[in-house]
């Protein structure tokens, strides 16, 4: 039993999505072997360390005998969902937020699919999300000074900047729906959006500490990437869990916003407003009719 426990442990380490810090002979040549997705073999050899995920399969049309479409949204101030704006000391482990993660693949054109809106029109540029996370300001004395041939004080230049740490909330657009071969529900997500300060109001009098959505990204897109960052365990710094894991296997808390209903594709504030106690019991019974659809397929 012992030696299958240490059999089990190695193939566990040979399949690791990061590198190993105990093999490395400096630091830079740790976080130059993460940045490339590369490794040295006991042997001396250089073999690529980037993981494909579990490819989800083609799913018939006729195959699908139920489905919901549901917009959540995820509080990373609750404990649960904390691993995912969580980050490494980046020497362990390659450990960043999800944020962090996402626009460094947005930044490197690994992740192309791109969007302003929920439904995937529009799409957006690393440019475009710059100009939504950070400003840079100034007073009319500064200009005055210009304007004046003067030398202008670099000091009177502000700049306001998100970053990881202003990322509190999520979105999610994924779809519910009943397998007829497996006889089972299945969850495919389908959309994420990143959720923080608006950058342009940081400053002014019009910062009221509502967040906006900053941008969407299609999913299936992200995955690769996803896929190539292990989250952040503060009990375990050689965890293998990626963003990808968990958030296909839905570990995270929600609460429904949106979803179809009898009121057609309308959030849950337009047809109960003002009432926060009766929105939470909508999302709750939405979230109670989609586990009884499984259950109702089902006859004897």
């Amino acid at each position: 039993m012992k030696c299958l426990f240490f059999g089990l442990m190695s193939l566990v380490a040979s399949l690791g999505y990061s590198q190993n810090v105990l093999n490395a002979m400096s630091p830079d040549e740790l976080r130059e072997q993460r940045a490339n997705k590369t490794k040295v073999t006991e042997a001396g050899d250089t073999v690529s360390t980037e993981a494909q995920p579990m490819e989800y399969g083609y799913i018939e049309d006729k195959d699908i005998i139920w489905s919901k479409v549901v917009w959540e949204v995820i509080d990373l101030n609750e404990r649960l969902n904390q691993p995912y704006y969580r980050a490494s000391d980046g020497l362990l482990t390659e450990s960043a937020s999800l944020y962090d993660a996402l626009v460094e693949g947005v930044r490197s054109g690994k992740i192309s699919q791109v969007y302003d809106d929920e439904y995937f029109t529009t799409k957006m540029t690393y440019d475009q999300i710059v100009s939504r996370t950070a400003k840079k300001d100034t007073q009319q004395y500064y200009f005055d000074m210009i304007d004046a041939g003067e030398e202008a004080d670099e000091g009177l230049i502000f700049n306001f900047e998100i970053n990881s740490k202003d990322i509190k909330m999520l979105k999610t657009k994924g779809m519910w729906y009943i397998d007829r071969r497996l006889g089972e529900m299945k969850y495919r997500l389908l959309g994420l959006c990143i959720m923080g300060p608006d950058a342009q109001a940081l400053g002014t009098e019009f910062d009221d500490g509502m967040f906006v959505e900053l941008f969407w990204i299609w999913y299936p897109d992200a995955r690769t990437v996803l896929n190539n960052y292990t989250v952040f365990n503060p009990n375990n710094s050689s965890s293998s869990v990626t963003f990808d894991d968990l958030l296909n296997s839905r570990r995270f808390s929600s609460v429904i916003y949106k979803a179809q209903t009898m009121y057609g594709i309308t959030p849950i504030e337009d047809y109960i407003p003002k009432n926060s106690k009766g929105q939470l019991e909508e999302s709750d019974r939405i979230r109670e009719s989609i586990l009884q659809s499984e259950a109702d397929m089902w006859s004897y």
